[in-house]
């Protein structure tokens, strides 16, 4: 990394402030906003949203002299979508990740009000048989990848999750009510990650961490998987900190600075 940005960098990096500055307004704003929340010279944040607005990047309000963003912005995110595969970003990382954990490593996102397995990679020298291939389904309220992607429900959502899915039991360990269900979500909130101590699979436990995307919402999230033998309390302890590194590197690579 270079010590210090040349002239032509530094006018680069001041640009997407100010895109950066704007894009997190909810409401267009004004010239000395722009300036002030970026902290350069207004006569400096009008150079550059002069520049943006000739290229169709910046609206200005003729009433107010407001500025606001434009769609353009969105268009180059969708050609960029459609060039990225969550699969190919992230099993590098779950390589890597079933390495230091010496467990099976997943990545999921939800579908339906259901968690769906997008890639599986099995350690070789622990292979967990039972686990569900690319495209397999399984329940939310009882999987780590579940849990955190319901994270994502305000209570009408969850409300309407629990009146279709009905918290179906699969091991004596599963939540079945919607106050403890509350509970753990909240849990999970706070630690910022998820645990499945059987409650999928007896003799099967999960650890699991988000993946979030550019603006912070949870996307996939991706897990650790192992027998109850193996997945002891302290290795659990022990591999929490890798789930979380690996799942913060994807989130890093899809754009996003809420860590």
């Amino acid at each position: 990394m270079p010590q210090k940005l040349s002239i032509k960098n530094q006018s680069v990096e001041k640009i997407f402030v100010i895109i950066e500055t704007m894009a997190h307004s909810t409401v267009p704003m004004r010239l000395q906003d722009i300036a002030k929340a970026a902290a350069i010279p207004a006569s400096t944040a009008l150079r550059f949203i002069n520049t943006l607005y000739s290229l169709g990047y910046i609206h200005q309000d003729p009433l107010t002299h407001r500025y606001s963003l434009t769609l353009k912005f969105a268009e180059i995110g969708d050609q960029i979508a459609s060039q990225i595969s969550i699969r190919d970003i992230a099993r590098p990382f779950l390589i890597e990740l079933s390495k230091r954990s010496e467990e099976t490593c997943c990545l999921g996102e939800e579908h339906d009000m259901e968690v769906v397995y997008l890639d599986v990679v099995e350690n070789p020298e622990n292979s967990l048989r039972y686990i569900k291939r690319p495209g397999v389904r399984a329940p939310m309220h009882c999987t780590g990848i579940g849990k955190l992607l319901l994270l994502n429900k305000d209570s009408a959502e969850l409300d309407a999750f629990i009146k279709t899915k009905k918290l179906e039991i699969h091991t004596a360990k599963t939540i079945t009510s919607y106050s403890s269900l509350l509970e753990e979500l909240s849990v999970v909130r706070r630690q910022g990650y998820a645990i499945d101590d059987e409650e999928h699979t007896v003799g099967v436990k999960c650890i699991a961490a988000p993946v979030k995307d550019y603006s912070g919402k949870i996307l996939f999230a991706i897990s650790i998987s192992g027998p109850s033998s193996r997945l002891t309390p302290d290795r659990i302890e022990a591999s929490i900190p890798y789930a979380i590194d690996a799942a913060n590197q994807i989130s890093r690579a899809l754009g996003t600075t809420e860590l």
